[in-house]
């Protein structure tokens, strides 16, 4: 366990490995599991920025779902009870939150899949189209790490989830020698900074010694 900054990072973040392997799995994280992916107040501000764009990528039973429903949910999570999480596969989910809605056979209702059967994010298709320049929910981009928060506690941890879903990523991972921490480097530098990607980077060095 590491400190860097006021943030916990997990053991597991620098020991285990993890690479999608996208020709294998099809992006199953995007319609696998129990729940939407968490978004915060801002990230559905700015999905509601892009929406009109968003719309004409999506399949029209989702754009229906969207328009009748929203592209939001409220999840209610029974005490004592931790279940996945879909649409972006956030690890287990532990309290109330706000996610992506749903649609009836479990994706999420961004998803739109490929002629070769993979699962697309429409928001990052439209990312990476340069029609604007936010991506994607933090939490989608940030799977297989998960943010813990504890308010009491006043901590925020970084940890590795592990989902079988995921088993063919992690073979992937070890046969490139990309530990957890280096697969997300985009999503951690978005998140919380250059400086404090550099620093895990000590850390993982340090941890190998």
């Amino acid at each position: 366990m590491f400190l860097i900054k006021d943030i916990i990072i997990s053991d597991s973040l620098f020991e285990e490995h993890f690479q999608c392997d996208m020709e294998k799995c099809k992006g199953a994280c995007c319609w696998e599991g129990d729940y939407g992916a968490p978004m915060t107040h801002g990230e559905i501000r700015e999905i509601e920025k892009i929406l009109d764009k968003v719309l004409p990528l999506l399949p029209g039973k989702h754009r229906e779902k969207i328009n009748s429903e929203g592209f939001s949910k409220y999840y209610e999570i029974p005490k004592d009870v931790t279940l996945q999480s879909g649409s972006g596969g956030t690890g287990g989910v532990e309290k109330d939150f706000i996610g992506t809605n749903l649609m009836e056979d479990g994706s999420c209702v961004f998803l739109v899949k490929n002629n070769e059967g993979i699962g697309l994010c429409a928001l990052e298709t439209l990312y990476r189209q340069g029609k604007t320049d936010w991506k994607k929910p933090i939490s989608c981009e940030l799977f297989p790490v998960r943010v813990n928060k504890s308010e009491i506690q006043g901590f925020e941890a970084l940890n590795y989830y592990e989902w079988d879903l995921c088993s063919q990523a992690c073979e992937l991972g070890k046969k490139n020698k990309m530990p957890v921490f280096k697969f997300v480097k985009n999503a951690i530098i978005r998140k919380y900074g250059e400086d404090f990607y550099h620093e895990m980077e000590i850390a993982f060095e340090e941890s190998k010694k």
